[in-house]
């Protein structure tokens, strides 16, 4: 957060943050709200197994991933998985095919800057595993994972670890 030190409405080198959701300015009536953004995780289910990604990029090089991302503005968060899932992995899926299971708050450190972000699970059942097309800049790969093998120290993120932790149960 250290990044921001001007004020873009007067200049002033001293923006003040409150260390939780806006920076504002002491020489100007300058306010920017660093609101937590929404974002969405797919549970991609297959019998008793989860669909992973393995993350190409920080944060969690190289880390399992639930398939998802953060919503663009005037999308709904099904519109959100049903856009991810196809920029992801080349799947086209009916947003009213996702069933809604619960949040979790999170953090996204992201070029010096921790997002809060509200992380939105969704579950997608398949019959049969599928092909997919990996987005090569994004995943490096794609991995099915029995319930009972999932090593929760190789998930990207705290709010999935804790949400599967509670949706295997």
């Amino acid at each position: 957060m250290e990044n921001l030190r001007f004020c873009p409405q007067c200049g002033h080198e001293k923006l003040l943050w409150n260390n939780i959701t806006k920076w504002s300015c002491g020489n100007c009536d300058f306010i920017l709200y660093h609101n937590t953004a929404a974002a969405v995780a797919v549970i991609i289910k297959c019998k008793d197994e989860i669909f992973f990604t393995v993350r190409n990029q920080e944060p969690g090089l190289g880390k399992w991933d639930l398939s998802g991302g953060f919503t663009d503005p005037e999308e709904s968060s099904e519109e959100t998985c049903s856009r991810e899932l196809y920029e992801e992995l080349g799947l086209t899926i009916n947003p009213e095919e996702f069933k809604y299971l619960g949040s979790q708050p999170n953090i996204y450190p992201y070029k010096n800057i921790d997002y809060n972000t509200l992380d939105l699970f969704y579950l997608y059942e398949v019959e049969e595993k599928f092909e997919i097309q990996l987005e090569e800049s994004e995943i490096s790969d794609g991995i099915w994972v029995k319930n009972p093998d999932i090593d929760f120290d190789k998930i990207a993120f705290e709010s999935q670890k804790r949400f599967l932790k509670q949706f295997l149960l």
